[in-house]
């Protein structure tokens, strides 16, 4: 069997006397999409945030591509492929496409032996359309500014802003949140293309169609734990709800879980 990319085990994370994790344990394999479900204060955004540097766990481990590590800011996360995007997409609205997609990252002409350095434009410009082009995403016009853009296609630029750098593993939170529905087609389709291209996908949504359009595997969380872990094939929309209610739980029993 494939080793996963990412294994989260036995984590826990406290804010005060609140568990927000309790001891979860989780993999998440090269090429597959996971949905991460769970209803409000479930915990999966605080697992996530743990994942990705936002906050450190008070126990447990985190391993990615089989090292164990401990980011302490997002960007020693983002520096090893873990790759976030938000629902706020953290794009700037009065930047064009090429500026976003290299936002903090700019790419830089030298002149006079290094003492001067301006923006490079153009190559930024070819390397977007690259980035864009290898997920099919089409734009007229790059030098558009993101806020005249669709959700879906500031979607889009986030998702290829990701992969351009690199992208080793896809965190993404609510994608298709507030989108019409051919655009929300769009986004699952960019979705399957990144698995197609052997980037795995962390999918947290509330959204259970697009679990059943995309996800090949799925985790529940109730109250900071686990509750089930499953192929989607094999559950339904009923079973799901039910999940995240509490109204089940899988995992009771296991050893050294709270009952």
């Amino acid at each position: 069997m494939t080793e996963p990319i990412l294994t989260v085990r036995n984590l826990t994370k406290r804010f005060g006397g609140l568990v927000a994790v309790n001891k979860l344990t989780w993999h998440v394999y090269p090429g597959e999409v996971v949905a991460l479900l769970g209803d409000n204060g479930a915990g999966k955004s605080t697992l996530i945030k743990c994942v990705s540097g936002v906050y450190q766990p008070e126990e447990g481990e985190i391993r990615f591509r089989g090292e164990r590590v401990r980011f302490n800011r997002p960007i020693e996360a983002m520096a090893k492929g873990i790759e976030t995007i938000y629902q706020d997409l953290a794009l700037a609205q009065n930047l064009d496409v090429p500026a976003n997609i290299f936002l903090g990252r700019e790419l830089k002409h030298r002149y006079l032996g290094g003492l001067i350095r301006m923006l490079d434009e153009k190559k930024m410009t070819q390397e977007s359309q690259q980035a864009l082009s290898s997920l099919h995403i089409h734009f007229p016009d790059l030098a558009q500014p993101i806020e005249s853009l669709s959700g879906g296609q500031r979607q889009a630029v986030a998702i290829a802003r990701a992969v351009y750098w690199d992208a080793r593993l896809m965190i993404m939170d609510e994608p298709t949140n507030n989108l019409g529905v051919p655009e929300q087609k769009k986004v699952l389709e960019l979705i399957r293309r990144l698995r197609d291209q052997g980037v795995p996908v962390i999918l947290i949504t509330h959204t259970l169609p697009d679990v059943f359009a995309v996800a090949d595997r799925l985790m529940v969380m109730h109250r900071g734990r686990k509750v089930t872990e499953k192929k989607t094939a094999d559950t339904n929309t009923e079973e799901l709800v039910q999940y995240m209610v509490g109204a089940r739980d899988d995992t009771l029993h296991e050893p050294g879980l709270p009952r």
